[in-house]
This record gives structure tokens, sequence and C-alpha cells, in this order.
């Protein structure tokens, strides 16, 4: 059982940046694939960015690319999200997950999980 605590939300203004942070519990960490999805109010939980167990590969959403960047620390079980010229749009509940494969965008694929941490980008 993988547990998962994630840090660093906060409000931002746009065009501002926050670093999400993402520690797991367990050593097996390195042998999970990690996501970043997020949920705002009345929306379903969507997908934003994920990365192979090795760090070698990554998957981005459309609506982050060249704005957000997912990594990872193995030796800290630690995943880090750089989000960059935030948007009101990016305003949600951000949660970490850990799953067998970066490929998978479903949130059900996805076999433990955080419990979120808001980010909200003012206008």
């Amino acid at each position: 059982q993988v547990q998962l605590v994630e840090f660093g939300g906060g409000l931002v203004q746009a065009g501002g940046s926050l670093r999400l942070s993402c520690a797991a519990s367990e050593a097996t960490f390195s042998r999970y694939a990690m996501g970043w999805f997020r949920q705002a109010p009345g929306k379903e939980r969507e997908f934003v960015v994920s990365i192979s167990w090795s760090g070698g590969s990554r998957s981005y959403a459309e609506s982050v690319k060249g704005r957000f960047t997912i990594s990872r620390d193995n030796a800290q079980n630690t995943v880090y999200l750089q989000m960059n010229s935030l948007k009101p749009e990016d305003t949600a509940i951000y949660y970490c997950a850990a799953g067998s494969s970066y490929a998978y965008t479903a949130w059900r694929e996805y076999d433990y999980w955080g419990q979120g941490t808001q980010v909200t980008v003012s206008s």
C-alpha cells in the first residue's frame, strides 16, 4: 500500500508559478508510474501529466503543455509538478496518483491517491 501526500498548493495570481510535491511512503515508489490529476468544482477529475517509473517518459495534457513540468526523485520518493504561467482555469484540487503505466490518462487506471492540494489562480 503506497501512501501519497501532496504539498505546495496555494493562491497565486495569473501568470505566476507554483511547485507541487508529492511524497510517497514506500521505497517501492520507484516501481510506479506517477500522475497528477486535477478536479475543479462541478467537473470531472482530469489528467494533467504523468511520468514513467524511471523518469524517462512523460505525457502531458494539451492544456498544460509548455507550462507544466513533471519530474521525480526516486531517492527521495517524491514527484514534483512545476506549474508556470498559471491561468485562472488551472484552479482546482490537484491530486497525485501512482499506477502501473505513465501512458494511462484515465484516473480509474491509477491505484493509489493522495488527499489533494488546492491550487487557486486569481485573475
